[in-house]
């Protein structure tokens, strides 16, 4: 695989330098080119769905190590958690209570959730905020993108470009729980008007807020970029790696009050029956990034890009497991004498090793009142699934690093669109998104618990979007659309499911309106989302913390979204949003394993809400500016009631919680040194006992009635997140 690798790395600088010598020098300008392809992804101002930029300059006042939902909170109808209670490790946002399954995710277009699961692991990339340019949300289905069908909302994110002057940079940042995170970022500037290099490594390092739960993250950035005449060539070669102590067991209900930082992720028994925590039971992976990008201007209206990608992941988590079955693990007993020994303490580490490349292109034709674009991606993915037993108490006949199971999963996918914004007048615009996208998805081999696979599908969707944005004026706007989105089930979906899983079907109307002034602006957005075969949230885990998810027929997402921001003359600013929506399941059937007669126990809800998925969200941030290069912010962040299953449970629920943070900031230069940043930040400044997320899981077994008498009894058993009380995070950035 490394031969692999350095043969796609060759290629790439291949590309550029041969491409830079054919080009003739007194032909050659500096152009100022925004970004790479996130014109062919992202949405405009007149592009008729709800979306919201995140420039860099905002990003940066909250980098101070914490991963990117962290940073994106005060973004409207996202709620975002941590396993380990503050913001590094391992993270997760939801977007209109939309689960990273549903959350497209795209680096310059291309996509990054994993193409088994479907998810996002910001964890592997620690520290990728300090090579963000720019972030785009666009809420519901949005515009066509590439990779994996967006349900809640589509991320867009857009890596630094090229700057004209050089520098070197430093960020340090020190704070709770034995936070630390380094970087230092050197630049090139722009050389001889046509190159430009940037490189930056990064150290974060958490003790975590649960109990062992640290993080251990390193991470690099390259990019290289020529700039021609109608030009720009780049090439990034980004990734990381990640240690986390596993925190994704959760804290029982029954231990909140007094001791919400137990993790019971590594116990065993010694020999004397105490509690023992094994050292290492640990996440380990690496992720490594390979993009080469060429845009193109081929005349005033036509403009082409196109892009190679390479993901190469690979990594394991480690578990101490005491009396486990030779059985469980393809291995016959253990004969001693007379004695037969049939279970055994052991470790074991279960891998994934997974590979993912493709293409993605992209025509723009922009001219007068007419913006057609072409695009597209085709990619592949294979990915190995085993497990090794590390060292046993007793080894039966097994060997070394034995592979208890093995099995693999590879998946095509390919999409093709055609988008267009057409201005009938200068008061209407008219605008049409038609994609085809085509997955095939297969798994095969022996799964953990020695069941054989042999599953999958393959799926052809079409995903039409037409909307209408109506210009009041030059200060105020509406718009409306409607949307189709399909999107396949996922791994887990095929694996967990005890019957095979359909693919979803989601209706997206939005109605929206926006005004502006010189001191305010304002936007209302209604929306509602109509499913066929939503994939749920059952509030159940499976063995490796996913969580488990079944089809309901019938369901809906419903709400306004209100975001806005208003100046106070030039020191005191004021933005926030509010999201008021309800998310409902017409027919929910829950289905319990019954322990005590056998088989399944089915319960029927009726008109019940779906599991994370609170009425109101909403955030806001006062920023006063008393002296040129000093602000101090007071943001706040109110999330409703949350349900962990889809029975509507008050005894199964994540209480509202509000939260407040204080972010203080100055920046100056002197003689010698370009910029000093300092930067503290306060998180939940009134120490708010608060969960974020949890999961919950039943099943019937035996119990006993008043009189003693053996009947059938349904146990419920809710496990939470909780998260950090009141903590800080000081930073210090030199720019040279």
């Amino acid at each position: 695989m490394l031969k692999k690798t350095n043969l796609f790395v060759a290629l790439c600088l291949a590309a550029v330098f041969s491409y830079a010598q054919s080009v003739e020098e007194d032909s050659i300008r500096v152009m100022e080119l925004e970004g790479i392809v996130i014109s062919s992804t992202r949405a405009g101002a007149k592009t008729p769905v709800a979306y919201q930029n995140v420039k860099k300059e905002e990003i940066e006042k909250r980098n101070l190590g914490q991963d990117l939902p962290y940073i994106l909170s005060a973004t409207t109808s996202l709620v975002n958690t941590s396993d380990a209670g503050t913001g590094i490790g391992y993270t997760g946002m939801r977007i209109r209570g939309s689960d990273a399954t549903r959350i497209n995710v795209t680096i310059n277009g291309i996509p990054y959730n994993d193409s088994e699961s479907q998810g996002t692991f910001w964890v592997n990339m620690p520290d990728f905020s300090s090579s963000v340019n720019s972030v785009q949300i666009q809420r519901g289905v949005g515009t066509s993108t590439n990779g994996a069908g967006a349900f809640g909302a589509s991320v867009n994110l857009e890596t630094d470009v090229y700057t004209k002057d050089a520098f070197a940079e430093i960020n340090n940042t020190f704070g709770s729980f034995g936070t630390r995170k380094h970087n230092l970022i050197l630049n090139s500037g722009l050389l001889n008007d046509h190159w430009s290099f940037e490189g930056k490594i990064s150290e974060i390092h958490s003790d975590g807020y649960i109990d062992r739960a640290s993080a251990d993250l390193n991470s690099y950035f390259l990019s290289g970029n020529f700039i021609g005449k109608n030009t720009i060539i780049k090439a990034l070669m980004f990734g990381g790696q990640e240690e986390t102590y596993q925190s994704w067991n959760g804290v029982d209900e029954g231990r909140l009050l007094s001791g919400r930082t137990y993790n019971s992720a590594g116990l065993y028994y010694d020999e004397n029956g105490d509690p023992q925590f094994y050292d290492r039971e640990v996440d380990h992976y690496n992720q490594d990034h390979y993009q080469l990008h060429v845009n193109h201007r081929v005349n005033t209206f036509w403009t082409l890009n196109a892009a190679l990608h390479y993901t190469k992941g690979k990594g394991y988590f480690e578990q101490y497991k005491q009396d486990q079955s030779f059985s469980d693990y393809n291995l016959p007993d253990v004969e001693i004498g007379d004695d037969t020994i049939s279970s055994t303490d052991l470790i074991r580490r279960r891998w994934l090793d997974n590979d993912f490349y493709g293409f993605t292109y992209g025509v723009n034709y922009d001219r007068e009142n007419l913006s057609v674009v072409l695009g597209g991606a085709y990619n592949e993915y294979s990915g190995d699934h085993f497990g090794e037993i590390i060292w046993a108490e007793y080894a039966s006949n097994s060997n070394i690093r034995q592979k208890y199971y093995d099995n693999f999963g590879d998946k095509q996918d390919f999409n093709t669109y055609l988008k267009a914004n057409y201005s009938i007048n200068s008061k209407f615009n008219l605008f049409g998104d038609l994609q085809l996208r085509k997955v095939d998805y297969h798994t095969q081999g022996i799964d953990s618990d020695q069941r054989t696979l042999d599953i999958g599908g393959d799926y052809t969707f079409f995903n039409p979007k037409f909307g209408l944005t109506y210009t009041v004026n030059g200060n105020s706007s509406i718009y409306a659309s409607f949307a189709i989105g399909n999107r396949e089930p996922d791994r887990n979906d095929f694996i967990d499911s005890p019957k095979l899983p359909k693919h979803e079907t989601l209706r997206d109307l939005e109605i929206g309106y926006s005004i502006s002034g010189n001191k305010f602006d304002l936007q209302a957005n209604f929306y509602y989302m109509n499913y066929n075969n939503q994939l749920v949230l059952t509030g159940a885990l499976n063995d490796v913390g996913n969580s488990i998810r079944a089809n309901v027929d019938d369901s809906y997402r419903t709400g306004i979204e209100l975001s806005g921001a208003y100046s106070f003359g030039d020191k005191f600013h004021w933005s926030g949003n509010l999201t008021y929506g309800q998310s409902k399941i017409k027919e929910y059937v829950e289905d319990l394993n019954d322990y005590f007669e056998g088989g399944i126990k089915s319960t029927i809800y009726e008109d019940t809400d779906i599991a994370f998925s609170p009425e109101i969200i909403g955030s806001s941030l006062f920023s006063f500016t008393p002296v040129k290069g000093g602000s101090i912010g007071f943001s706040s962040k109110y999330v409703g009631d949350q349900f962990l299953d889809n029975t509507s449970n008050d005894s199964r629920k994540i209480n509202a919680y509000f939260i407040n943070d204080i972010l203080i900031e100055y920046t100056f230069t002197t003689k010698f040194i370009k910029e000093i940043g300092l930067n503290l930040m306060i998180n939940n400044v009134f120490d708010i006992q608060y969960e974020s997320n949890g999961y919950a899981f039943g099943y019937v077994a035996e119990g006993s009635s008043s009189s003693g008498d053996p009947i059938a009894k349904e146990y419920r058993e809710a496990y939470y997140y909780p998260q950090a009380g009141i903590n800080f995070l000081a930073g210090l950035k030199l720019r040279f």
